[in-house]
């Protein structure tokens, strides 16, 4: 069964294959990641295995990043290292925090 991460095939169009420079937030996920896999929490394959795991929908409505953040998320509550209120109540605070100070102005999607 084709997972949807694999469009292999199909006619989706070309791929982007041009750089951007990482956002701030995307430097983040990035260096939690490698930080998670330092501790021996997640594994590259578990990484992998998460991100194509979370369903057509999420796939392809999620950015790259996105995506990956869900992953870790996703695999943080699988193995009881984070529960999904420890999740929400930080996500609140660091909205809330750039609300207030501007850092980041969120979209509409996001607040």
């Amino acid at each position: 069964m084709r997972g949807p991460h694999d469009v292999g095939g199909l006619p989706e169009g070309p791929i982007d294959t041009s750089t951007h420079v990482l956002t701030f937030w995307e430097k983040q996920v990035d260096g939690l990641r490698a930080a998670v896999g330092a501790k021996g929490l997640m594994s590259s394959h578990e990484s992998r295995r998460a991100v194509e795991s979370l369903g057509h929908d999420a796939h392809t409505s999620l950015l790259y990043y996105e995506r990956w953040t869900a992953a870790l998320a996703r695999t943080m509550m699988d193995k009881g290292i984070l529960t999904q209120e420890e999740i929400a109540t930080k996500v609140a605070q660091v909205r809330q925090r750039l609300a207030e100070t501007g850092e980041l102005e969120l979209k509409d999607h996001e607040a």
